[in-house]
């Protein structure tokens, strides 16, 4: 039986190398492991409770939800955007952390990868991406990081899923979340 992990990335940018990231984590998940791409983030509006209910709900954020209920772990992908993590990614931890008590997120062992142009690959996005998920209820697998810098130089002319380095490191996350949903802390 796979775990089933759930790959959000905070670039809409078709060329992202973070979306690149992503496909690599797709493309050499470990055995037993399953890493689904949401598509759709960029339909999901921003989060406003007053169209939180059932009558109104846009149906972009409850396919995303539907999707994270059926992960058991959550893989957030994000690029540093002006020091911190961009709008889309924490819209989607904001739908995902709601309604109140019954956040998709809670529980769920969640780990934050990335990569960004500069020389720490996008850490202070990482960080804030592990907090803000934190808060909705995740169970941040802190040994499961990733921050690759120089994105641009890097990945100029080789796709994440052929640097053997990146695909080594992503592997060691995977693993990392899988073992924590198939041992969950107690």
């Amino acid at each position: 039986m796979s775990v089933h992990i759930l790959a959000l990335v905070g670039s809409l940018r078709s060329g992202s190398h973070n979306r690149q990231l992503a496909e690599a984590a797709v493309k050499h998940a470990p055995e037993d492991v399953e890493v689904t791409l949401y598509e759709g983030l960029a339909e999901v509006p921003f989060y406003n409770e007053d169209f939180d209910t059932d009558a109104l709900r846009p149906a972009a954020a409850t396919r995303l939800r539907e999707a994270a209920a059926q992960a058991e772990a959550f893989l957030l992908v994000t690029p540093e955007y002006n020091g911190t993590m961009p709008a889309v990614l924490k819209n989607a931890i904001d739908w995902l952390s709601r309604p109140f008590g019954s956040s998709a997120l809670a529980g769920s062992p969640t780990a934050v990868v990335g990569t960004a142009f500069g020389q720490y690959g996008g850490v202070w996005a990482q960080d804030d991406a592990r907090k803000s998920a934190g808060i909705a209820g995740a169970t941040i697998v802190e040994d499961a990081k990733l921050a690759i810098p120089g994105s641009v130089t890097r990945f100029a002319e080789t796709h994440p899923a052929d640097d053997t380095e990146a695909v080594a490191q992503l592997k060691q996350v995977l693993s990392a979340l899988a073992t924590t949903v198939e041992a969950p802390a107690v």
